[in-house]
């Protein structure tokens, strides 16, 4: 099977999930307020993985995620028909993200001790070093100002393509581009710091 099949397959599969998501929104619209718990199963585990990549804290994460849900239930009429379901949800996320940090900036703090990228059976060595690299980059993720850590975590974590970050954060996709761009380099910097690999 080439490349070029497994392409258009993943574009169908994504365009399919996007459509799936839109009907069961407009249904929750509708007052099928049953249907969030189907999308919820689609989208936690995402949202959690947003949110713990910006706080550092699951208990956080998990508050949020269940905020988020009750955020899409209580706004669903702001939600338009024809637009992306993710930049929205995203959006309500954010600003969930942001009430919280403001509730609780004191206390916030970065925990680095989650479950470690499964590896194909390297050398003890190799595992070592690759749990250590991990850490490190979380570590220099999570010591990057919240704006870069943000435009980094919504393109390179949660896949969101740049014109659905720029609905999100209220700019264009080539600003979202180029923001993408300095927090990649941002993030390259602290990571040659914290390893002692910067020039």
């Amino acid at each position: 099977m080439g490349t070029a099949t497994l392409t258009v397959r993943q574009t169908g599969a994504a365009l399919a999930d996007a459509a799936g998501d839109e009907s069961l929104m407009l249904r929750i619209r509708s007052g099928e307020t049953a249907t969030l718990a189907e999308l919820f199963e689609r989208h936690n585990r995402q949202v959690y993985g947003f949110f713990y990549r910006m706080t550092g804290s699951r208990e956080m994460s998990e508050d949020l995620v269940q905020e988020v849900f009750l955020r899409i239930l209580r706004y669903r009429e702001t939600y338009q028909p024809k637009t992306s379901f993710s930049a929205w949800m995203y959006g309500i996320a954010r600003n969930a993200l942001i009430d919280m940090m403001r509730k609780r900036r004191p206390e916030a703090t970065f925990d680095d001790s989650g479950p470690e990228i499964p590896a194909r059976e390297p050398s003890v060595d190799d595992r070592l070093r690759s749990q250590q690299e991990v850490k490190m980059v979380r570590r220099a993720l999570a010591s990057l100002p919240a704006d870069k850590r943000e435009v980094l975590i919504l393109a390179r974590y949660q896949d969101l393509k740049y014109d659905e970050i720029g609905r999100i954060l209220g700019c264009e996709a080539n600003a979202v581009k180029q923001r993408v761009f300095r927090a990649v380099k941002a993030l390259g910097e602290r990571f040659a710091e914290m390893s002692g690999r910067a020039s």
